[in-house]
């Protein structure tokens, strides 16, 4: 199977990695930038091309994976779709052409599969297996902060989507996180939100937020958003009359309070072996991101179809504009 990756920044060059651990796939990359064209043929050993449209009538491929800054994704997934390839896609941020792209992938019988991340990390799936059967409604407080010059030390924060206002770092959080608090604590009824610019970043938005969350369940959840941390930090804490979890990101530090024995904080096992790439904070792990695009491909070959897609991601996106308003 011929998969292209279009995009070779940071995300693009993960994209890769990951895939040539797979003995089914042979992998081209694109990008416009000449000097990451140079660096993924000679560090990854894939072939490049600067131009999508011929990678594609040259390869033939099966598959995309878009790779690219958000803002350009709904034109480069529509152009893939016209040629019936299966897409995998990045977060996109915006619903630029959702409707559109959601059609085609239908009437051209491909496979339009959305990236997050959190609901392929073992952590999280083990609190939304706890909350999910629990009868009771439940709270919950949860921060994820990191200061955003810190995201990617190699570069300025104004040179990639981040700083733009449309796809801002605090926006990136919310698309990231919510899709996995809505599988675990259901629908969202009703949002509020204060926000403000507390730093003296050169950014045009707000660089944090406390959000309040109602959800159709009747679990309520305040969800601190910011890009103003320097620690970076990402707590959660889930409390009713019959659990109460904490978490701090890291496969070791997700704890259960048993209050009808020990009366302790008691460490929930996840069976995982955490690999971590250098530069990325402690919590940003490698194996949810494998095991996406394992679940990308298990939907173009076998039909099994995701928790999260493009309808359920309009819905948030449309939730976090509400937000930023």
């Amino acid at each position: 199977m011929k998969v292209i990756v279009i995009g070779l920044g940071s995300m693009g060059k993960r994209r890769i990695r990951l895939l040539k651990e797979r003995k089914d796939v042979e992998i081209f990359g694109i990008d416009t930038q000449m000097e990451r064209v140079k660096q993924v043929t000679e560090d990854l050993g894939v072939s490049c091309y600067n131009d999508l449209q011929e990678a594609i009538d040259k390869e033939n491929p099966t598959c995309a994976f878009v790779c690219t800054s958000p803002l350009s994704h709904a034109k480069l997934i529509n152009l893939c779709l016209q040629n019936k390839l299966h897409v995998f896609t990045e977060i996109n941020l915006v619903s630029d052409l959702y409707d559109e792209n959601i059609k085609l992938a239908h009437d051209n019988n491909c496979v339009l599969f959305l990236s997050s991340t959190f609901l392929y990390e073992e952590d999280t799936k083990a609190i939304i297996n706890k909350v999910r059967p629990c009868n009771e409604k439940l709270n919950y407080i949860y921060h994820v902060g990191q200061y955003l010059p810190d995201w990617h030390p190699w570069e300025s924060y104004n040179n990639y989507f981040i700083g733009n206002p449309r796809t801002n770092g605090c926006r990136e959080i919310m698309a990231i996180d919510m899709p996995w608090l809505v599988s675990a604590f259901g629908d969202i009824a009703k949002v509020s939100a204060i926000k403000s610019k507390n730093t003296d970043l050169n950014i045009d938005y707000a660089d944090n937020y406390l959000i309040t969350i109602e959800h159709e369940t009747g679990a309520k959840g305040v969800f601190a958003v910011d890009v103003v941390s320097r620690k970076a930090t990402r707590h959660l804490e889930v409390y009713g009359e019959k659990l109460h979890l904490t978490w701090n990101g890291t496969s070791d530090s997700l704890y259960e309070y048993d209050y009808l024995e020990s009366k302790k904080d008691l460490q929930v096992n996840i069976e995982e072996e955490a690999e971590h790439v250098d530069g990325y904070a402690d919590f940003i792990t490698e194996n949810p991101y494998r095991e996406e695009i394992n679940a990308f491909f298990n939907q173009v070959e076998n039909g099994i179809t995701p928790d999260w897609d493009f309808e359920k991601d309009k819905i948030l996106l449309s939730i976090i504009d509400e937000i930023e308003q």
